[in-house]
């Protein structure tokens, strides 16, 4: 396992789902983010109920500044998706921190695997041991 990146001070990592900003979550994805774009609000919160999520906060104000949701049955798999972080504090490696720690906090269920989907992220995900998929001709996706 690759070492786990610290968030810079001042900032705290929560799966808490009552510190989530909702209405912030729903406008970073549904206005900001590719794979969701337009996501109806409704659609969100549905999404939520069902995921652990993971929400990165400034520890003096408060606000949430990424987010990020795995849809998992804490057994042999997970899904790690909507990872987004806020244009405001992108660049001091919170992403990386964050997907660490979500990493970190799924290690213990003993999965099989975590998958991801990235358009422009590679990157991010290599340094923290992702790698892309041995054998693609295996996998298979039913899209609607």
């Amino acid at each position: 396992m690759t070492d786990t990146v610290r968030l810079p001070e001042g900032y705290e990592i929560s799966t808490d789902p009552d510190r989530l900003d909702v209405d912030r979550v729903h406008g970073w994805l549904s206005t900001d983010a590719y794979w969701a774009t337009g996501r109806p609000r409704e659609k969100q919160e549905r999404a939520i109920a069902g995921s652990l999520n993971f929400g990165v906060y400034d520890t003096v104000s408060g606000d949430q500044v990424a987010y990020a949701r795995v849809i998992t049955d804490r057994a042999t798999f997970a899904w790690l998706c909507d990872v987004y972080v806020d244009r405001s504090v992108r660049g001091k490696s919170i992403g990386t921190a964050m997907v660490g720690a979500v990493r970190d906090h799924l290690e213990p269920f003993g999965l099989r695997r975590i998958l991801l989907a990235t358009h422009d992220a590679h990157g991010v995900y290599e340094k923290l041991g992702f790698r892309e998929l041995a054998r693609p001709d295996q996998w298979m996706a039913l899209a609607f």
